[in-house]
């Protein structure tokens, strides 16, 4: 046996009884009367100093988690930051611009005979040249400033999609009322005398749209989504209703 061998052996044994010494003589402090009340509380330290141990892992772990979130939340407000510009970099320059006042619309009276209708705007036919009224799209600011309760899970797009639903069924009645009458075919003229009975003293000067314009024009569906919706374009005054004992008119602001 080389002679480190050996020396390690014997160190190994060494410290083996060292050991075995420093127990025994723990043991025998720990019988001692004067060192029991000593040996209690150094253990009652030991138990909260653990406890203290566990606690502050638990707030290491917490704060982990906490820093992963914030992290995610960065590299999210980063994406969110990237659309946006590039979305103000490609703006769109055909999106209608909102207006400030309403063009007048003439009407005849309420409760006058078809045919005298027809007479008298055959005799004052609509310049074809008369703007119709459409509502603008809302913007990112009065979509955040609309209600939570309002919104629910509708999205800024979904909203203004609807918007353009609602002027293209605007758009599509008002080019009928704009042909001279004589032009019209039955299923166009049956269209044309229901739009002038559906206008009234409440109506005048306004441009609007009732359920039946809505299905004639456009692909939406009158259910409690699109009802939704229609409360918060009153909220951010892109329509109001006029309503009587049978339709409800939407007016286009």
């Amino acid at each position: 046996m080389a002679s480190s061998d050996l020396e390690d052996l014997i160190s190994h044994f060494n410290l083996k009884i060292s050991n075995v010494k420093k127990t025994l003589q723990l043991r025998s402090i720990g019988q001692e009367p004067s060192l029991k009340l000593v040996l209690y509380k150094i253990g009652q330290e030991v138990v909260l100093l653990h406890d203290l141990l566990n606690k502050m892992e638990t707030e290491v772990q917490q704060q982990e988690r906490l820093k992963n979130r914030l992290k995610d939340l960065q590299q999210s407000a980063e994406r969110d930051q990237i659309e946006a510009q590039r979305l103000r970099e490609n703006i769109p320059p055909h999106l209608p611009k909102p207006t400030q006042s309403c063009i007048t619309w003439p009407t005849v009276k309420h409760g006058e005979e078809t045919k005298v209708a027809e007479r008298d705007h055959a005799k004052k036919p609509m310049k074809e040249t008369i703007p119709i009224k459409e509502a603008a799209f809302i913007t990112t600011e009065e979509f955040q400033s609309v209600p939570a309760y309002m919104k629910g899970r509708l999205t800024y797009h979904q909203i203004n999609a609807v918007i353009q639903e609602i002027n293209k069924a605007v758009v599509g009645k008002y080019k009928i009322l704009q042909q001279p009458v004589k032009s019209m075919n039955a299923a166009v003229r049956s269209l044309y005398l229901r739009f002038l009975k559906e206008e009234t003293k409440d109506t005048k000067g306004e441009f609007f749209v009732v359920e039946a314009d809505i299905k004639e024009f456009t692909q939406l569906k009158m259910d409690k989504r699109l009802h939704s919706i229609f409360s918060i374009l009153r909220h951010c005054r892109r329509l109001r209703q006029v309503r009587d004992s049978k339709l409800v008119r939407y007016i286009i602001c």
